[in-house]
């Protein structure tokens, strides 16, 4: 089983170094994070659960770390999580499956 905690901790402080190495891109994607994630007419729950799907879409670990952390942060229980792996899966066929599994550990991780 993949630690998540580990995963989203090395992105982490792998981000940071490249932030000191390029800063005016890492302060214009920060910007593009804040503006994209904002309480709007989604809700920053909603939006978080729509990122998490499309980090399980696209077979990102570091992004399945970061946007478990955030929907729980966020208010998700493990059952909306649950449905929107479901989504995800309708949409990504069986690596999505894969995924979605490790979405679901990776929220569970975050929710100890």
């Amino acid at each position: 089983m993949k630690d998540y905690a580990a995963i989203k901790d090395g992105f982490d402080t792998g981000y940071a170094d490249l932030s000191e190495t390029i800063p005016d891109t890492a302060a214009a994607f920060g910007k593009l994070i804040e503006e994209a994630t904002r309480e709007g007419t989604l809700t920053v729950k909603t939006k978080e659960l729509i990122a998490f799907a499309i980090a399980i879409a696209v077979r990102c670990d570091g992004c399945i770390a970061h946007h478990a952390q955030a929907v729980l942060h966020a208010g998700a229980t493990r059952q909306e999580v649950a449905e929107m792996i479901g989504v995800a899966v309708l949409m990504g066929g069986g690596p999505s499956a894969v995924y979605g599994v490790e979405a679901l550990r990776a929220f569970d991780a975050f929710n100890r």
